[in-house]
């Protein structure tokens, strides 16, 4: 099977030799060089055929330029939103519902300390938790939405404390958080769940949402359906106490 890479590289190809043929025809299906060995030898060939000749040639070229370009800034733009289907674990770009940005900070309350989004999309995560106080990263790997997300941050005043970066979650270690949100995919989350339980520390606080681990047994849920969110704390599921609760880091609900 053609993978969608491989199709733009066949559709350029068979795109630009379509219309390098069309262009030869806005000249009257003759090459200029032909017509003008068939002038001398006729002796016989108005100037203005010739120029209006050069003309439509030319009017050929900059219309094989002009949709080269706008094929080349189309597959630019699709690209990053394209080769995450090729890797092995697809995590897709699906934006938060406004239900579950809610859930997701009924979450983190009694929190303190950094937080983590891990394919942070759009970045409403990381800059919902920035208005609430926490410094807080997204990771993403398309480019086009880490650039956006900066500019939302920027947009809504917190720049300073929101902060996102193109990286693979793979390659990231996320010792440094105490909280972490994932939106993530069935077949992600048992191999994300054996990562995070060797790098977390103890205090941490793991937020799924759409689909919980596999092993671990959720601290709280709340919401329902999609919107459903799970809240896992690193000292159970590493089998060790708690600590308890004693202070409020914010107050609910959020302002959409």
């Amino acid at each position: 099977m053609v993978g969608p890479i491989s199709f733009f590289f066949f559709f350029f190809f068979f795109f630009f030799n379509a219309v390098g043929n069309l262009a030869m025809e806005g000249g009257g299906g003759i090459p200029l060089e032909t017509l003008k060995e068939e002038s001398q030898s006729r002796h016989v060939l108005p100037a203005s055929f010739e120029v209006n000749s050069l003309q439509k040639s030319n009017w050929g070229f900059l219309l094989t330029g002009l949709v080269g370009g706008t094929l080349v800034a189309v597959y630019a733009v699709a690209t990053p939103f394209v080769t995450p289907a090729l890797r092995k674990v697809c995590l897709p770009f699906v934006p938060a519902t406004t239900k579950q940005i809610e859930n997701v900070v009924k979450m983190l309350r009694c929190r303190r300390g950094s937080l983590v989004d891990i394919g942070s999309g759009d970045g409403r995560i990381v800059i919902a938790a920035a208005k609430k106080g926490f410094t807080a990263v997204g990771y993403e790997l398309n480019p086009w939405l880490v650039w956006y997300s900066r500019y939302r941050a920027w947009r809504e005043g917190v720049h300073g404390s929101a902060k996102f970066y193109i990286s693979d979650l793979w390659k990231v270690t996320f010792s440094q958080y105490s909280n972490v949100v994932i939106f993530g995919v069935p077949q992600m989350m048992l191999q994300l769940e054996k990562k995070l339980e060797r790098e977390l520390e103890d205090d941490a606080r793991v937020i799924a949402c759409r689909f919980p681990f596999p092993h671990w047994t959720p601290d709280h849920i709340t919401g329902e359906g999609i919107d459903t969110v799970w809240a896992y704390d690193a000292s159970t599921f590493r089998g060790r106490e708690k600590r308890p609760c004693t202070s409020m880091h914010f107050q609910l609900p959020i302002q959409a």
